[in-house]
């Protein structure tokens, strides 16, 4: 902020105020003129709890700065199948053996969809099946809310980690771009009993 000199006018209304005032008591006045130092602990900094994920009915939790954050699952370190086999399909060398394409669906009819898909394929055997849901509408420029898009590529996973089909589904990951890319998902399914 830039310092100018006081109109005559101001300066007269400043004399009046600074005349009209009275002083602070010589105790109060040492304590406004001190800062009071800062003390800082050398401590360990405060572990939260937070979730390990997020579910329906769950509510989000609250940083010790009051922002709202949602718990974000943790990365695996390491996949739940063999790693040869793993970084053959991460490269896309091994070919699925069955596909399901959820493009056009509501939610309502891709669950039950899936659901019947994953069982049929585990039920026959099959180790890889590639679930296509596709990348979601393209974002409108012109829409005055911001929306997420990708609805189905959000929660497919999720329906893949949730009974019933976690006792059929060993992993799930991104498909190669040869098989989709980010419209798609590779699911790694458990060996059945007689397999």
């Amino acid at each position: 902020m830039s310092r100018r000199k006081l109109r005559p006018d101001e300066q007269e209304l400043w004399q009046k105020v600074t005349h009209s005032t009275t002083p602070l008591p010589q105790a109060l006045r040492r304590a406004a003129e001190t800062p009071k130092p800062v003390v800082r602990r050398k401590s360990e900094p405060e572990k939260m709890d937070l979730p390990t994920a997020f579910g329906i009915g769950s509510r989000a939790s609250k940083t010790p700065h009051g922002q709202i954050t949602t718990p974000q699952p943790t990365p695996k370190a390491k996949p739940a199948m063999d790693t040869k086999t793993y970084g053959k399909m991460r490269r896309g060398k091994l070919v699925p053996e069955a596909r399901i394409d959820l493009h056009g669906m509501t939610l309502d009819q891709a669950h039950p969809a899936l659901t019947r898909f994953i069982l049929t394929s585990y039920s026959r055997g099959f180790r890889l099946v590639l679930v296509i849901t596709g990348k979601g509408e393209r974002d409108d420029p012109h829409d005055p809310m911001p929306r997420q898009r990708g609805i189905l590529k959000r929660q497919v996973p999720m329906w893949l980690r949730m009974a019933p089909l976690n006792t059929a589904v060993l992993d799930v990951s991104e498909a190669h771009i040869r098989h989709g890319g980010g419209g798609a998902y590779y699911v790694y399914l458990r060996r059945t009993a007689r397999s």
